[in-house]
């Protein structure tokens, strides 16, 4: 779409460090309370606005993780057939990032305006 990309990992990267780190990003970013995120939603706050719900991730027709995980591609490829991701978890404050993940598989993307 005219006007907005998909973040690069480095993009991702200064929005984990604006928000305190790896250790606390993803409670920051993440949706309140348990309607769509697995109990406990640890450390739950939306405080950044972004208001991450959880998708999981799917491999052709078979979805998982759906109310567990909120797993983010960024546009960075780390080789011809993986790129870096982002991940938030129902159980921790974290927010992971992973270089080694399949392009071929199914995850949200969160796209940034231009």
């Amino acid at each position: 779409m005219a006007g907005w990309h998909v973040p690069t990992d480095d993009e991702w990267t200064v929005l984990t460090t604006y928000l305190g780190g790896q250790a606390v990003a993803g409670g920051k970013l993440k949706e309140t309370g348990t309607k769509l995120w697995l109990a406990p939603n640890s450390a739950a706050t939306n405080e950044s606005g972004f208001t991450a719900i959880p998708g999981g991730m799917g491999y052709l027709a078979n979805f998982g993780f759906l109310t567990i995980n909120s797993l983010f591609w960024s546009s960075s490829q780390n080789s011809s057939a993986t790129a870096w991701d982002r991940i938030l978890y129902s159980d921790d404050a974290s927010m992971g990032r992973r270089g080694d993940e399949d392009k071929s598989f199914s995850k949200s993307v969160r796209c940034i305006r231009n």
